[in-house]
C-alpha cells in the first residue's frame, strides 16, 4: 500500500521527532503544515493557542496532534500527507534551523528518507509482484479461452466430416472433404495451401490436379485425398508417387483414403522410399478416431511420417 495513505507508526514517530527541529519557531511550524495544504479548520485551534498561551503552545505537542488528525482523516487528509513527506524528504537547507538542532535534524531527516525508501521499495515490489500476478492470470485466462476457442473449432470441423458421411453424391462429397481437412490442418497449426493446379507451359491445359499442400516441420506435403468404395490398387497411388518423384525429393506424399489400401499399392509406396520418394498413406478412418479421442494432428502425422522413413511403413496405423 501507498505508505502516505496512512502513515505506519514507525514514520510518524519520525516525523513528529524531525518537524519541530526543521522549524525554528512555532510559527513556522504551523506555517509549515499550511504550507502542505492544512486548512483554517485543522490549523484554528493551534493558531488561537498561540496567540492567547504561548508557552502552552508544545512544538512536539502539536506535531503529534496535528499528524495524528491528518492520518485519521484517511483519504480526505492523502494531499497533505503526501506534501508534508515530500517536503521533509527534500530538506536541504538545515542552516534554517536552530544550530543545535541541525546535527540531529540531518539525523532525523536521513532516517525518514530511509525507512521512505524501503516502504517505497516494498511498495514497488508488491505492485510488480502485483503485475506479475494478473499477467499470469491474464495469460491463465487468455490460455482457457484459446483452448475454449480451440475445442470449439474442432468439434465444428468434427461436425462437418461427419455430415459427409450423408453425403450421396461422390463429387461433392470430395469436394467438401478437401475443404474439411484443410480447416482441421490449419487449426492444428499446420500451415496449408488449398487445392491446386499445374498447366503446362505448352498450351497442355492443366498436367497435375493436387488436393493440397501441408507443411510440417519444414518439410511440404502434397495430399490426395479419395473417396471411394473400392480398395485402391498401385494404378492409384503410383500417379500421386510420380508426382512426388517430379518435385526432385523437395516435397512428400500424404494420401488419405476413404476405404482400404491394397497389399500390391502399400508396396509400390514402400518400394518408392528406395528412389527418395516418402508417401505416407492414411485411412480417413483415422482422422474420425483422432477427432472422437481430441488427439492432437501434428502428433499423429509425425508418428506416420516416421514408421514411414524408418520402419518402410507407409501405412501405419497408430490409432486403429
Amino acid at each position: 500500500m501507498d505508505i502516505t495513505f496512512h502513515y505506519p507508526p514507525e514514520l510518524l514517530i519520525l516525523l513528529i521527532d524531525t518537524l519541530p527541529k526543521l522549524c525554528k519557531s512555532k510559527q513556522d511550524l504551523l506555517l509549515f503544515f499550511q504550507g502542505a495544504g492544512a486548512g483554517d479548520k485543522i490549523l484554528g485551534p493551534y493558531r488561537k493557542l498561540l496567540r492567547e498561551s504561548k508557552s502552552s503552545f508544545n512544538k512536539y505537542h502539536v506535531t503529534r496532534e496535528l499528524l495524528t488528525k491528518l492520518n485519521e482523516m484517511g483519504e480526505r487528509g492523502l494531499r497533505e500527507r503526501r506534501e508534508i513527506l515530500r517536503r521533509v524528504t527534500e530538506f536541504h537547507d538545515f542552516s534554517v534551523c536552530w544550530e543545535s538542532d541541525q546535527a540531529p535534524a540531518r539525523g532525523l531527516v536521513a532516517q525518514v528518507r530511509e525507512l521512505v525508501n524501503v516502504k517505497d521499495s516494498f511498495t514497488r515490489i508488491n505492485i510488480e509482484r502485483e503485475m506479475e500476478r494478473k499477467a499470469r492470470l491474464a495469460e491463465s485466462e487468455k490460455k482457457i479461452e484459446d483452448e475454449k476457442e480451440h475445442k470449439a473449432k474442432v468439434a465444428g470441423v468434427k461436425s462437418q466430416l461427419f455430415g459427409l458421411f450423408a453425403v450421396a453424391n461422390a463429387q461433392k462429397r470430395g469436394k467438401a472433404l478437401e475443404g474439411v481437412l484443410n480447416s482441421l490442418f490449419a487449426i492444428s497449426g499446420i500451415l496449408v495451401r488449398e487445392a491446386f493446379t499445374i498447366k503446362g507451359h505448352c498450351g497442355e491445359g492443366v498436367i497435375e490436379q493436387i488436393d493440397g499442400l501441408v507443411e510440417l516441420d519444414g518439410h511440404l506435403y502434397l495430399v490426395e485425398l479419395k473417396w471411394w468404395n473400392t480398395a485402391l490398387g498401385t494404378g492409384d497411388v503410383s500417379q500421386h508417387i510420380v508426382r512426388v518423384f517430379n518435385r526432385g525429393g523437395q516435397a512428400r506424399g500424404l494420401f488419405i483414403s476413404y476405404s482400404e489400401f491394397t497389399e500390391p499399392a502399400v508396396t509400390t509406396c514402400r518400394d518408392a522410399l528406395a528412389g527418395g520418394a516418402v508417401v505416407v498413406l492414411a485411412k480417413l478412418q483415422e482422422l474420425v478416431e483422432l477427432l472422437d479421442k481430441e488427439g492432437d494432428l501434428k502428433t499423429w502425422l509425425k508418428a506416420k511420417v516416421t514408421a514411414a522413413i524408418v520402419d518402410k511403413k507407409p501405412l501405419f496405423l497408430p490409432l486403429l
